[in-house]
């Protein structure tokens, strides 16, 4: 792999680990019983934005490894995922 694509790898990773990291630990201000006039109640108290992306980036670095890993192995490649989907199959048929 080239290291723009080991870049572009780790950035989908990286993104796709934030959207799953953002909800942990969220407490709405209904929920702390201090809701502020005009705001939504869901809205969070704190939002712990830092720890958030921290831990983003520690799961995110351990992940992309893991992948690039399977990747440089070549544990896994094309013709298997193909395989597993049934492309010829598929591929016939239309």
């Amino acid at each position: 792999m080239s290291p723009f694509s080991l870049f572009v790898v780790y950035l989908l990773i990286w993104w796709v680990t934030l959207f799953a990291v953002l909800p942990f630990g969220v407490r709405g201000q209904a929920e702390e019983g201090d809701v502020v006039k005009g705001s939504e109640p869901g809205a969070p108290v704190e939002s712990h934005m830092k720890r958030k992306v921290k831990m983003t980036t520690l799961v995110a670095t351990i992940i992309w490894l893991i992948v690039c890993g399977i990747i440089w192995t070549g544990a896994l490649d094309w013709d298997t995922i193909a395989g597993w989907l049934n492309i010829e199959k598929l591929a016939n048929e239309l």
